[in-house]
């Protein structure tokens, strides 16, 4: 059975999304019960809605919107990690609002997208900090030459619980194997850190195959094991590398030397301890 943690959702009529012009195949309305149909069949039970980057005028009704999709009769869905601002004198007000809201499991803030000063703040660290103890995780979405910046707040905040999202965002495509090793290396070492295995097919070329990816699982597996790696299906990105059936094929395809109760950890065991489902 599979908990899939990185799922988006995306309803165009109901909220904005800035960055979908820029990417046709995306640009579409991608629905739970679309997702659901196909998700059932491949043996995922439970799913984390991860943000979509929304503008941010519509972080909250985004939130709302995935709660309300999960009260739907045989949802999947189980919890939201949200939008957030950590740059923003407003997130302790913010911060204060969810933690009454059980239904939000973790926060992310997409750093790829931003100046990489934004995360150096000392106000985005502080509120980073007002995490400890909340049993808030959050996810770093960082490209390579970014991770020691992820290394920075993991280190500034060892309370706080971090999620590495697309093992790092390795240029599978460009053969970027080397530029990424040693951050990733060095980010594992850091005890609060986990990593999630998903989005990975959809950085290779468009004819990818599981000797592409075989190199960059080996790498993280060796270096945060499998008691600190979950796994995501990145839905409906995936689509972009051949879509859900064939990262879960790929995903066993990676794990099929691996023991029946490490899988376990990897699909579901570990993603239940992580964000208390």
């Amino acid at each position: 059975m599979i908990v899939d943690t990185h799922l988006h959702l995306i309803y165009r009529d109901r909220l904005s999304y800035p960055w979908l012009s820029g990417v046709p195949p995306l640009d579409a309305d991608f629905t739970q019960d679309l997702y659901a149909r196909e998700a059932r069949r491949l043996g995922i039970v439970a799913a984390l809605h991860m943000e979509v980057d929304v503008a941010e005028s519509d972080i909250a009704r985004e939130t709302a919107m995935v709660k309300d999709l999960a009260g739907a009769e045989g949802s999947l869905l189980v919890g939201a990690i949200a939008a957030c601002r950590p740059e923003s004198p407003e997130f302790p007000a913010y911060l204060e609002t969810v933690l009454a809201n059980p239904f939000v499991r973790g926060f992310r803030r997409v750093l790829h997208v931003v100046p990489d000063a934004l995360s150096e703040g000392a106000l985005f660290r502080e509120n980073i900090k007002r995490l400890a103890g909340t049993d808030l995780n959050f996810d770093l979405c960082v490209l390579p030459h970014q991770i020691d910046r992820a290394i920075a707040l993991a280190d500034l905040a060892p309370d706080v619980s971090f999620v590495l999202d697309h093992c790092g965002v390795p240029d599978i495509k460009g053969g970027g194997f080397d530029i990424w090793k040693g951050p990733v290396a060095a980010i594992a070492r850091r005890p609060n850190m986990t990593v999630k295995l998903s989005g990975i097919p959809a950085y290779g070329s468009q004819h990818w195959t599981l000797e592409d990816l075989k190199p960059y699982f080996a790498h993280v597996a060796e270096n945060f094991g499998f008691d600190r790696m979950v796994w995501g299906s990145d839905w409906p990105v995936c689509t972009l590398g051949g879509g859900l059936s064939t990262w879960i094929g790929a995903t066993q395809a990676l794990l099929s030397g691996v023991s029946l109760e490490e899988k376990r950890r990897v699909f579901s065991e570990n993603a239940r301890r992580l964000w208390k489902l």
